[in-house]
């Protein structure tokens, strides 16, 4: 967010500034999900709904991972929520005591302790390493296990990574696992993958929590839609919590998301492509400058490339690239310590604007070397 508002402090004084920080899709919402919302607008849909969402929203949402992924949900698990933040912050609320434990990996999504440590969680991070793609090995899973431990996160595809889990690796972390705690399988990314297929955490085990959602396969991060497929006996602590601090979801929004699930595919396509197209210019380029690069990210729209060689203090080292090269990334350090001297780069964004801004920063490094 430091980054962020520095450029747009820059903006603001007519700087010209090549965003590859944000992780949030530049396309436009499908044109069938903007028509169902302002259908539903038109009907009046616009009132409190169950609390656990619409049925036709939730059986569209089971459909799609019994379509996708070959299970069996039902309808009566999926919670849908205002995006995947609340949703969050419903699991570890309904899951957690305080000071019970969540493992999670280092680096992660830089919102998974704030949200664990909100709810008087206790974040128990485990360092992954590059070589491994940032994945937690299964061996070191068992020696943080104790009764105060009732969750591991995984997110497959990863922000801040990019990386997709394979199928043996998912089922070794339920098998290492092994019922002891829920895992908590962070699915947002699911959809964007390049190579190779994803897999739900719920192909390998029922002791678990799904969090998905609409804004990144579909461009709908403003429209806050999300969901959680729950086990059985977490839907009503999930529903208490929803109905008294949130209510329930938007209601026509609701509708749209049965229009992204059935009605969306050429769309999504299209986008898949373009992402994928980007993703191999971006992977070109950075390693040409002498970023590292160690296991190839197939998933979501990000790469979490290596800048030891460059800096020892990320965040200083975007700041310096923002200022005097006029391009946003992010550094590593924002996803915990271990991510200290990574830089997140996002291809979000054109590619023509891809393109300019790793011009940018190749000039910029040059310059830098020769000075």
């Amino acid at each position: 967010m430091e980054i962020l508002e520095k450029a747009h402090e820059l903006e603001a004084k007519g700087a010209d500034i090549i965003h590859l920080e944000v992780g949030e899709p530049d396309f436009e919402t499908p044109k069938a999900v903007r028509d169902a919302a302002c259908d539903a607008i038109a009907a009046g849909m616009t009132h409190y709904t169950h609390s656990l969402g619409i049925p036709q929203l939730r059986a569209a949402i089971a459909k799609h991972y019994n379509d996708r992924y070959g299970l069996e949900v039902s309808p009566d698990n999926v919670v849908v929520t205002n995006g995947t933040s609340p949703a969050m912050m419903m699991i570890f609320t309904a899951l957690l005591d305080p000071g019970d434990e969540v493992i999670l990996s280092n680096p992660c999504y830089a919102c998974y302790p704030n949200i664990v440590e909100f709810v008087d969680g206790v974040a128990r991070c485990v360092d992954v390493l590059e070589e491994d793609g940032f994945n937690f090995r299964p061996a070191e899973i068992e020696p943080v296990m104790s009764e105060k431990v009732k969750g591991l996160v995984i997110n497959s595809p990863s922000n801040p990574t990019g990386i997709v889990l394979s199928d043996t690796e998912i089922s070794d972390m339920a098998e290492a696992v092994d019922g002891r705690a829920y895992i908590i399988s962070d699915e947002i990314y699911h959809g964007l993958v390049y190579e190779g297929q994803e897999h739900s955490i719920l192909e390998y085990t029922d002791h678990a929590f799904v969090l998905n959602g609409f804004s990144k396969l579909y461009a709908m991060t403003g429209w806050r839609l999300g969901y959680i497929i729950s086990p059985p006996e977490f839907v009503r602590p999930l529903q208490k919590i929803q109905q008294n601090l949130l209510i329930c979801a938007n209601s026509f929004v609701q509708w749209a998301g049965i229009a992204a699930l059935e009605n969306t595919q050429a769309e999504t396509a299209a986008m898949l492509r373009t992402y994928d197209e980007r993703r191999r210019y971006l992977l070109d380029r950075l390693r040409g400058m002498g970023f590292g690069i160690k296991v190839e990210p197939t998933g979501a729209f990000y790469v979490f490339a290596n800048a030891k060689h460059l800096t020892s203090d990320a965040l200083a080292f975007c700041l310096e690239v923002l200022e005097k090269a006029g391009v946003a990334v992010t550094p590593g350090i924002d996803f915990g310590s271990g991510g200290e001297g990574y830089v997140r780069f996002t291809y979000a964004n054109s590619l023509d604007n891809i393109k300019e801004g790793t011009a940018r920063l190749e000039k910029y490094l040059k310059d830098r070397e020769a000075s």
